[in-house]
């Protein structure tokens, strides 16, 4: 069954619980969500207050995907560049899907309706990510259409002699 995607949903404690608890399960699934298992909700929450307070300002809007029983199963933030000369573009962040929903084609479906969520906002011409080196998950990115234009060797450090690139990747909308 496909996940229901919701854009800027009414930010309560169900929700954050939901989003804590998907972080939290895909970190400790070896996903590259900022974290590096294990981690616990507590120890997501100053990230997710970081979010919140950008959500807040209107800096940031969250998509989030929901599963057939309504849990929080996927999400993106898309951020707004800020940047007087760079506006015409924005950043994504903390793209998840639950380890539990992986390999039923969510991902493709998470990174579609972000597309068309951003395709909305108007005047936007790509999106930009970065990525850590080494999952693969560039090359998913790539399947959904992001081109890689930039690398930086070794700039995420996961743990010591560990170093990972960071790759940026850019979906333009034409």
């Amino acid at each position: 069954m496909p996940l229901t995607f919701e854009l800027d949903p009414r930010i309560g404690p169900a929700l954050r619980d939901g989003v804590l608890a998907l972080w939290a399960d895909v970190s400790n699934a070896g996903g590259a969500v900022g974290f590096v298992p294990p981690v616990t909700a507590d120890d997501i929450t100053p990230e997710w207050d970081k979010h919140l307070a950008a959500m807040n300002d209107g800096r940031t809007r969250l998509l989030v995907g929901y599963d057939e029983a309504g849990a929080v199963a996927a999400t993106a933030f898309i951020a707004n560049n800020t940047h007087r000369l760079m506006r015409h573009w924005v950043w994504l962040y903390t793209v998840m899907v639950h380890p539990a929903h992986q390999g039923k084609g969510y991902g493709q479906d998470l990174m579609a309706a972000t597309e068309a969520a951003v395709r909305g906002f108007g005047g936007i011409e790509a999106i930009r990510l970065t990525c850590r080196g080494g999952t693969g998950v560039d090359r998913f990115y790539a399947s959904c259409g992001y081109k890689e234009v930039g690398r930086v060797p070794g700039a995420i450090r996961v743990a010591p002699g560990d170093d990972r690139d960071d790759i940026v990747m850019l979906l333009e909308l034409h």
